[in-house]
């Protein structure tokens, strides 16, 4: 279950030809997609194009009805390899998935496929996940791109532009035999816009056809001696192939300047953000027309020797806006210019950063310094534009703040049934000590925060076992392992608990079974707990570690048992058994719940019916102000409120109206033997008699009991 649904918007991808499309930018590479006469679309989730894999599977039922098949890859290894359909037969192929992370698991498959070349389009339509705002190292695709020789995209943020690009992918891959990336930025992939649709087109070979006239090409596949022949192909005919279309297309775009001895070139994702700062420095205007020439790369590998050529000639500078590190195409135009005997001076990360994201204050002071150096005439009179303002501004707000408003750390969501696992770690830990803690890529990666504090390392999706690995030895201790079901499905069965297996490992591996590929936007996994029409769900992760020679290995269906919890890991640290330990904790992602069940619950109370649920709560003339439940669950929907009692300086727990019901609070609290401030209180909605009736007899016992303290109270 997705965290969000496309069902009414997907009934654009029908518009025809004329038509005006509106809508965000997946959706448009969507259509561009059918328009483009795909025949079979794959890929893994990940930021920032999840919501593609979850435009597309919305979107299923269009998609068959023009023979396009589609499938949620087991990874991106997976899907990359799917692209191997485009090969030896003229189909035109789509893989997504998020980079760099994605690329590097799917690096097999891309340097294979990049090697022998396609006869089909093959496009890899890649999430560039670079900035501070990422979850990821910092690291870029355009290295793989140079490394196996895939063509690389990166349009301008317009809805326009990215359907061209997808379309012109496919035309370029064909012509040059050679797979294709379009890179997409987070602000392309959730832009907003709008271009006039073409028809949707069916595959001219469809998969069928391919599999009624089979072919094959041995000097496709990557064996020696023909790995020989692919690397002289690639020099002597795929890149010059290539070259030739993009000048032909004209995929890179020209604007000129009234400042010609001067230009800048750029990547095309940065070009809005290369107006937006040229017209903070009043070089600019909103609508685009800069005063200095400007040079769009759409097509960001290869480079195209001419177009820079013909650029440079008669400037004296170049400004170019490379986000990341290496700069990679500022070395290759210094090469190119240098060449061509061309003395245009380059300047690039001299007057930008190196690395880090490339925002519109970040280029704006940039290009203030380029212009400095080359065409001072040209900058407004006056002082330049400063930050100042506005940092003075936020200072002074967060110096307003600091006393009342304490900073919090990244954490699960209200209610996540991952909290009460590690909230059972750091029990055992009071009783067994510390233990090293592999952790894994995963909402339970959080628990590397406060207020738990777990884990030492992560290596990768799927690759907490795998981490622990070296640490298989004899000693007083074992090391402890997560993993969570998306990763498990992943890689983690076979690189983690397969190989655990193999080499007799001793440690304990926790595998989070919380239904969903929880991280990527919630979607289903072969082990999610609901049916699904056209995916295979309710497969057991017990069985499949069973199945691969686990023999001490137990689920728990209930991971808010918080002393259940405890028992189970502190038995997988101590027992005797020898092999490696894996424990199953099994419970319902809670945001996914809420989704899929306050919709119900409306429509129930709509209807009249008797609708239930819990929430939780601290008597706050129990509570001692001890604060462990919120040292040990973190939750926050707890937080302190005064205490009532003015004998007592000590601020109790307090339990905000964001609660959710699960009850880790009270669990955590009584499994810890802390305290019994805690209670439950039932809401019903459209009570019946018999409720009514409860509550009147338990208001009047209550408030006897209530009134008669305040008589003693008084009387003293």
């Amino acid at each position: 279950m997705a965290e969000r649904s496309f069902r009414d918007e997907v009934e654009k991808l029908k518009l025809g030809d004329g038509a005006e499309f509106h809508g965000e930018g997946i959706l448009a590479v969507t259509k561009a997609l059918l328009q483009s006469g795909v025949s079979y679309v794959a890929g893994y989730q990940g930021a920032p194009i999840s919501h593609l894999m979850d435009v597309l599977a919305d979107a299923n039922e269009i998609l068959e009805g023009l023979g396009v098949h589609f499938e949620n890859s087991a990874s991106e290894a997976t899907a990359a390899a799917t692209l191997a359909a485009s090969v030896n037969y003229p189909l035109r192929g789509a893989v997504t998935f998020k980079s760099t992370v994605g690329t590097n698991v799917a690096s097999d498959a891309l340097a294979n496929l990049a090697s022998g070349g396609v006869t089909g389009g093959a496009l890899i339509i890649i999430g560039e996940d670079y900035g501070e705002g990422s979850s990821i190292m910092q690291e870029r695709v355009h290295a793989f791109a140079m490394k196996s020789q895939m063509w690389l995209l990166d349009p301008r943020p317009n809805l326009p532009s990215i359907v061209n690009a997808v379309e012109m992918s496919f035309e370029l891959s064909e012509a040059s035999n050679t797979p294709v990336m379009l890179m997409l930025r987070i602000r392309a992939c959730h832009v907003y816009g709008r271009f006039t649709a073409k028809a949707n087109k069916r595959p001219e070979f469809g998969l069928a056809d391919a599999l009624e006239n089979p072919r094959r090409d041995l000097s496709r596949i990557a064996m020696p001696p023909m790995t020989y022949i692919h690397e002289k192909d690639k020099w002597e005919k795929r890149w010059p192939d290539a070259v030739k279309f993009v000048e032909d297309r004209r995929l890179n775009e020209f604007f000129d300047g009234d400042a010609n001895d001067i230009g800048i070139v750029m990547q095309g994702g940065l070009y809005n953000t290369t107006i937006r700062a040229l017209m903070l420095n009043k070089l600019a205007d909103a609508f685009g027309d800069s005063k200095i020439p400007l040079y769009v790369m759409n097509v960001t590998y290869p480079l195209v020797d001419k177009e820079f050529v013909r650029f440079c000639a008669g400037k004296k500078a170049i400004l170019i806006v490379e986000e990341g590190q290496p700069d990679y195409i500022e070395q290759a135009v210094n090469t190119i210019l240098r060449r061509a005997d061309i003395q245009t001076r380059v300047y690039g990360k001299d007057v930008l950063p190196m690395a880090g994201e490339y925002t519109g204050g970040v280029v704006r002071d940039g290009i203030r310094k380029f212009i400095e150096k080359t065409r001072p005439d040209l900058l407004p009179a006056g002082a330049p534009i400063s930050d100042a303002p506005l940092k003075q501004r936020e200072s002074k707000a967060a110096a307003l703040v600091a006393t009342d408003v304490h900073g919090r750390p990244p954490s699960f969501c209200t209610g996540c049934p991952e909290r009460p696992i590690f909230a059972a770690m750091k029990l055992v830990e009071r009783e067994l000590g510390p233990h090293h803690v592999s952790a894994d890529i995963g909402c339970h990666l959080f628990s590397i925060f406060p207020p738990f504090n777990v884990g030492a390392t992560t290596m990768g999706y799927g690759l907490g076992a795998a981490g622990a690995s070296a640490l298989n030895v004899k000693a007083g201790k074992r090391a402890i392992a997560m993993m969570g079901d998306g990763g498990f499905w992943h890689n983690g069965l076979t690189s983690g608990v397969g190989n655990a297996v193999f080499n007799k490992s001793d440690n304990v591996l926790i595998i989070v079974d919380n239904g969903y590929s929880a991280a990527t936007g919630g979607q289903d996994i072969p082990s999610s707990f609901h049916p699904h029409a056209s995916r295979g769900t309710q497969n057991s992760i017990e069985k499949a570690v069973r199945g691969v020679g686990v023999t001490w290995a137990k689920t728990i269906d209930h991971t808010y048992d918080v002393a259940l919890m405890r028992d189970t890991l502190r038995e997988a640290l101590t027992t005797e058994e020898e092999g490696p330990k894996v424990i199953i904790a099994h419970s319902e992602c809670m945001l996914n719940k809420q989704r899929r069940m306050r919709p119900l619950w409306r429509k129930a109370a709509d209807r009249g019916e008797r609708v239930v649920r819990e929430r939780f709560g601290v008597d706050a003339d129990t509570c001692t102000g001890d604060h462990s439940c919120i040292r040990l669950s973190g939750c926050p929907s707890l937080t302190i409120a005064p205490n009532p009692d003015p004998l007592r300086r000590e601020p109790v727990t307090k339990v905000i109206n964001s609660c959710v019901g699960c009850g880790l609070c009270g669990e955590v609290s009584h499994a810890a033997v802390l305290c019994p401030s805690f209670y439950r209180a039932t809401l019903i909605t459209n009570p019946s008699g018999w409720d009514i009736f409860k509550d009147r007899i338990r208001t009047a016992v209550i408030g006897f009991f209530q009134r008669r303290i305040e008589r003693r109270l008084a009387a003293a």
